[in-house]
């Protein structure tokens, strides 16, 4: 069996047997198959898709390419959330310390930045200290004591997709349905948890920009979940506009933070508490509507911020920049944007916005960029915001001068500024189930 011929076949929309991927998963990981062979494959796919049978078989044989996680040393219900990635989604950093401070346990493994988009193990480095990468053992023991740890792909966990994953940020294969299903779901069902909740993005800041194709994305990955035992639920939230104000890495955990506190921005705040009613629902704490007020309730008492620096600090972390966010550095080097004219903001093309945040140093341009944790943007002005000619609508944050104007440039061709306002699109848009869809 030949690489060059499987990706000759999948060019020409031949479908794989059971025998070719395990070929092509088995040697990828070992190294037969070089990165470049690899690539062409990735690109193949996204040209020609694949089969249900085949993003399953991809997904078994990633899942299996490493360890699979036992949680039963963990006691009680496991709840896990994935998003496909957004700007300026934080929503981990928010949700998974308010479910555990409801009792249910989040036992979680994260991804750094993929492409325009931000990586929860990137925002969690940025507390000083903070270790993402510890042994299973103290995983458990933080998760059983606390309720929550969150770390990277640690150890041998899906090999496969870690090597993909890299490769797929700087070949352009990132949006592909059965790709982002793969990655996604390998690593949940390794991951070991009993129900996981699926964030799926849909916007110009989403791999997936109409809401019938998040739909699809977030059909296959439920299907596949359930098909292994698993309880799933996937929301179908909004990412046509940054979530919350900050973009990078450091400014990100700042804004968590305040939403824990109860001050944070009304669209992140209503996102995060929808995510975590439904993960405390699937853990059968209450219906829908009781578990939004436990949440609340959560936020409220301070326990749900408390969870967050008790992680901190058991993860080699310094928590007090949990409780005291001011002692965070942020780069050094700030630059205003303003309104080139008046009018409203009609539109703010997500994605552009993600990626002047990376072009600032808080994202990676290639799999070896080193992230300035301290970059990114603050949106002062956000879509449906009145502005008027001179108004500062974003401040820019950096360590190298020389960055802002490309970044700035790149900003403002993804701001629209019209004479009315636009169409108010809702947050949710719909919730997937194994046998339904409820769009909002």
């Amino acid at each position: 069996m030949r690489m060059v011929d499987l990706i000759i076949k999948k060019k020409h929309k031949g479908e794989l047997t059971k025998e070719e991927i395990d070929y092509i998963v088995t040697n990828f990981v070992s190294g037969e198959i070089p990165d470049y062979q690899m690539s062409a494959f990735l690109m193949a796919v996204c040209f020609q898709g694949m089969t249900k049978k085949e993003t399953y078989l991809f997904t078994e044989a990633f899942a299996h390419s490493g360890d699979m996680v036992d949680l039963s040393a963990i006691k009680g219900i496991k709840v896990d959330k994935h998003s496909t990635g957004g700007v300026g989604d934080k929503t981990t950093l928010i949700i998974a310390p308010i479910v555990a401070s409801c009792g249910v346990k989040v036992a979680k493994m994260s991804g750094r930045g993929l492409g325009h988009t931000g990586g929860t193990i990137d925002k969690l480095e940025a507390i000083p200290g903070f270790k993402t990468a510890i042994d299973r053992d103290e995983f458990f023991k933080i998760v059983n004591d606390i309720g929550v740890s969150v770390i990277g792909q640690s150890g041998n966990l899906t090999p496969a997709d870690k090597k993909c994953y890299a490769l797929r940020d700087v070949t352009g294969t990132v949006d592909s349905i059965p790709l982002i299903a793969i990655s996604i779901m390998s690593k949940k069902l390794a991951a070991g948890s009993d129900c996981i909740l699926l964030d799926v993005k849909t916007g110009s800041g989403a791999f997936m920009k109409t809401v019938d194709d998040s739909i699809e994305l977030a059909q296959e990955m439920v299907d596949i979940g359930t098909s292994c035992g698993r309880k799933m639920a996937a929301l179908i939230t909004d990412m046509d506009i940054p979530l919350g104000n900050n973009i990078g890495n450091a400014l990100e955990v700042i804004e968590a933070v305040e939403t824990l506190k109860g001050h944070g921005p009304e669209d992140l705040t209503d996102v995060c508490i929808e995510l975590a009613a439904n993960m405390l629902y699937m853990a059968e704490l209450g219906t829908i509507e009781e578990c939004r007020k436990l949440a609340k309730d959560k936020i409220h008492s301070g326990e749900a911020v408390a969870v967050l620096a008790r992680m901190a600090d058991a993860q080699g972390g310094d928590g007090s920049y949990i409780l005291d966010p001011s002692k965070f550095t942020i780069a050094s080097i700030k630059v205003e944007v303003k309104a080139p004219k008046s009018g409203y903001i009609s539109h703010m093309d997500a994605e552009g916005v993600g990626i002047a945040s990376t072009m600032l140093g808080a994202g990676r341009e290639t799999k070896d960029s080193i992230i300035d944790y301290g970059a990114g943007i603050k949106l002062i002005k956000k879509t449906h915001d009145k502005v008027n000619e001179g108004d500062v609508i974003a401040e820019f944050y950096t360590s190298k001068e020389e960055l802002t104007e490309p970044a700035k440039k790149r900003f403002l061709e993804s701001v629209t500024i019209s004479d009315a306002d636009s169409k108010v699109e809702p947050l949710i848009y719909a919730r997937v189930t194994a046998d339904k869809v409820e769009r909002r």
